[in-house]
């Protein structure tokens, strides 16, 4: 199953860890282009090797990289080790603090076939292509894949706990989350996370195409090099393997806006809902979240002036036609675009990935926003994927619907870089 090793980080030098709250930079999908702007102003921040701009953005991050080295901007640690990466963060309307912990290793890449990194999202190749492209400039893994295993007996928690009392650098994302990092070099304790790991498979939350891109690359670089041994760093990828069992993993909901639907009325879709679903109207949208909060096949849909609370009817779920194995069709999101998106508002499965009428947005007070502003004509408000569902589809070899898990927070570019 997963091997995993430690490595000798690139990191900032000493004086530059004095600001590497600038230094950072979040994943791009959760940067608006204004923010992102203003990372790219600091010549030394590492959205620059992460997300290089340019026609020529893969040859850019490798000038970028071969200049910090040369003037030391970042150095390269003394000791391999395994480095301890904890995130504390809060949730709005929620008291609770939470720490999302885990650890950044290297881990043997694996081809999908030999199921032991699984996926649970589609890997679109043009972005495969990217990620391929920038690791083979610059041989380097610039931000972590976030890999998740199952111990239901903690056995290294309290190793991370103790290597997070003494940290090697911290800052504040720009989520507002708390980034802490530590640094295990002990070769026996360095041990037991390898014997931990070594017979568990890793599903992958977030970082597919990062993934994909390193298993491009090292298949690449196999053909090319007669005298392959398995151990090159090509054959590792860079990632932060957290643990299912731990109850701060948050996996928050993208809800669906529907838009620019010809001859598109109110009145005549509620009518259609009758058919599949129990409605119950909603004189306060706002409570819509907490009304279907952990119920099966139950939604909040949205419109201008009305809102509804809608779950699918038990009898009716067998009548779903898409032939997909019973952990797809069982999952929530397969529900609503099966019985809302295709039967009601009639845009066919096969079209929905690439449909201009759906949008994705993950803010709840974004999507009222936008429906009473009629920039959308509904909304689907969906629930929280389980980690469970996670879990059965992965390891049932398939993918969940498009845009279906928001792991939060998400991890940040800038603490260490690892090359291969």
């Amino acid at each position: 199953m997963a091997g995993i090793r430690p490595f000798r980080a690139w990191r900032y030098n000493r004086a530059l860890l004095e600001h590497i709250g600038e230094l950072t930079s979040p994943l791009f999908d959760v940067t608006a282009e204004k923010e992102r702007e203003e990372l790219y102003r600091n010549p030394l921040n590492s959205i620059h090797i992460s997300v290089p701009r340019g026609d020529k953005s893969a040859q850019n991050a490798a000038k970028t990289l071969k200049r910090w080295r040369l003037k030391k901007y970042i150095v390269k640690d003394d000791k391999p080790g395994i480095y301890v990466y904890y995130q504390y963060f809060k949730l709005p309307s929620d008291p609770r603090k939470y720490c999302r912990k885990g650890f950044i290793c290297t881990i043997r890449v694996y081809d999908w076939k030999e199921n032991v990194i699984l996926k649970h999202e589609n890997i679109m190749p043009e972005a495969v292509n990217i990620q391929h492209g920038l690791i083979a400039e610059t041989r380097l893994n610039a931000t972590p894949t976030h890999g998740l295993y199952t111990d239901a007996f903690f056995a290294l928690e309290p190793d991370m706990d103790e290597c997070i009392s003494h940290p090697i650098c911290e800052a504040e994302d720009s989520q507002g989350v708390r980034d802490v990092l530590g640094v295990i070099n002990d070769e026996s304790i360095i041990a037991r996370f390898v014997e931990t790991l070594k017979d568990k498979q890793v599903i992958l939350a977030d970082g597919h195409h990062r993934y994909a891109g390193s298993l491009a690359y090292m298949q690449q670089k196999i053909t090319k090099n007669p005298a392959h041994t398995g151990q090159e760093g090509y054959n590792y990828h860079l990632i932060w393997l957290t643990n299912t069992e731990e109850d701060d993993l948050r996996i928050h909901p993208t809800h669906r806006l529907i838009k620019k639907l010809d001859n598109f009325d109110e009145a005549a879709t509620v009518k259609k809902f009758e058919k599949h679903f129990r409605i119950k109207p909603m004189a306060d949208a706002s409570k819509i979240k907490d009304v279907i909060i952990g119920k099966k096949w139950t939604f909040g849909i949205l419109f201008k002036e009305n809102a509804y609370v809608v779950q699918l009817k038990p009898e009716v779920f067998k009548t779903m036609r898409w032939d997909f194995p019973d952990e797809i069709k069982k999952l929530d999101l397969t529900v609503a675009h099966y019985f809302i998106i295709q039967e009601i508002l009639r845009i066919p499965g096969k079209m929905q990935n690439i449909s201009s009428c759906i949008e994705y947005e993950r803010d709840f007070t974004d999507c009222v926003t936008k429906v009473i502003r009629e920039k959308a004509q509904m909304a689907i408000i969906t629930n929280e994927v389980s980690i469970e569902d996670v879990k059965r589809v992965s390891t049932c070899g398939c993918t969940m619907p498009k845009k279906s898990t928001f792991f939060y927070p998400k991890v940040i570019c800038g603490f260490l870089y690892c090359s291969l």
